[in-house]
């Protein structure tokens, strides 16, 4: 059935509801073939191989009940979570809101979860060995007691002690506005302490550490993360979380509290990852994330330095078939340019 059919029907839910409800549909149905694999799609990110660059971004999956399935939509990867390392109910609802004029999502979840030792038994049965099947990254946080009391890291050590060895990637959470005091941990000094209690319980483990930060970053902030990034040796950075920033909204929602993210987003995270990529040059993969809703967008943050990109709130106003359509559409894009592979296009604009 087409998406634009039954997208007014999803819009009459409340929208938490009409999420958990897509949830259990792909949960109920088989999972589709994967896309072909095409060498011009393919990319190679910390030693690990993606088929298309196209990832679903965390925040859609939090429990870990879907990533699985994710390939058959089109995804070249998938990241589950956040995940804490006990389970939690986050912020009173209502707490996720359509600005449909804007094409645009706020939430103020808080690191909703079951747990990642509940997740750790639903992953392991239906995790293959790593390098096969799809690739799954699992985010991880801290719980919002501990963040409080100033124990965040030892949450995140917890963290990667649990998650490490069912998943591809881990992704070190610090950026969401949703846990009071969460993104106090990119200042450098408490960032130095962090990434290195991270890197130190990951020790021999070849499981990939990933950063994710938030797109409101003054130039400083974003000199200390890349600085601390290089010398804790992360292998990659995401860029970008949700923002606390509003831009002229039209929606009767624009006032609500949260992290936004959609279209609003689509400059504003270009312009930190175009910032990151400055700094950084080649030394370190991107990961772009925010308001990208075409193959165009995706197009623009590859230029732009992104080896990988991840679509989450596009998918509210497009449908679960947005990876296909962006994955076609960069082939397109592609073949117009004479570009073979999408390693020849990482940061051709930078």
């Amino acid at each position: 059935m087409s998406y634009r059919l039954i997208r007014p029907l999803l819009f009459a839910l409340d929208p938490e509801r009409a999420h958990n409800l897509s949830i259990a549909a792909l949960r109920m149905m088989p999972t589709a073939q994967p896309l072909p694999t095409n060498p011009m799609l393919e990319s190679h990110v910390a030693g690990l191989r993606f088929p298309n660059p196209v990832g679903l971004a965390a925040g859609y999956d939090k429990d870990g009940r879907v990533a699985h399935k994710m390939h058959g939509l089109g995804f070249g990867f998938a990241e589950l979570g956040t995940l804490t390392p006990l389970a939690q109910p986050g912020n009173p609802q209502p707490r996720l809101f359509r600005l449909v004029e804007d094409k645009a999502v706020i939430n103020r979840f808080g690191f909703n979860n079951g747990g990642q030792g509940a997740a750790a038994d639903r992953i392991a049965r239906y995790r293959r060995p790593k390098g096969e099947g799809p690739v799954i990254g699992i985010n991880i946080g801290a719980n919002k007691d501990a963040t409080a009391a100033g124990r965040g890291i030892a949450d995140y050590v917890t963290g990667v002690t649990c998650m490490a060895p069912l998943a591809d990637y881990l992704t070190v959470n610090i950026s969401s506005p949703n846990t009071p005091g969460l993104r106090a941990l990119q200042d450098r000094a408490a960032l130095d302490d962090l990434l290195g209690a991270v890197m130190a319980a990951r020790g021999a483990d070849p499981t990939p550490i990933f950063l994710k930060v938030a797109p409101d970053l003054t130039p400083a902030d974003m000199e200390d993360i890349a600085a601390a990034c290089i010398d804790h040796a992360i292998d990659a950075l995401i860029v970008s979380n949700t923002t606390v920033s509003r831009p002229a909204l039209r929606s009767v929602h624009a006032a609500e509290a949260g992290g936004l993210s959609g279209a609003p987003l689509t400059d504003l995270s270009l312009a930190r990852l175009r910032d990151f990529r400055r700094l950084l040059g080649t030394r370190l993969p991107l990961i772009g994330v925010g308001g990208i809703a075409s193959a165009q967008h995706a197009y623009d943050r590859i230029r732009a330095g992104a080896s990988l990109v991840q679509i989450y709130s596009a998918l509210v106003y497009e449908g679960p078939w947005l990876a296909r359509r962006i994955n076609s559409g960069l082939k397109a894009l592609m073949t117009r340019d004479g570009v073979r592979t999408i390693a020849e296009l990482v940061g051709s604009d930078a």
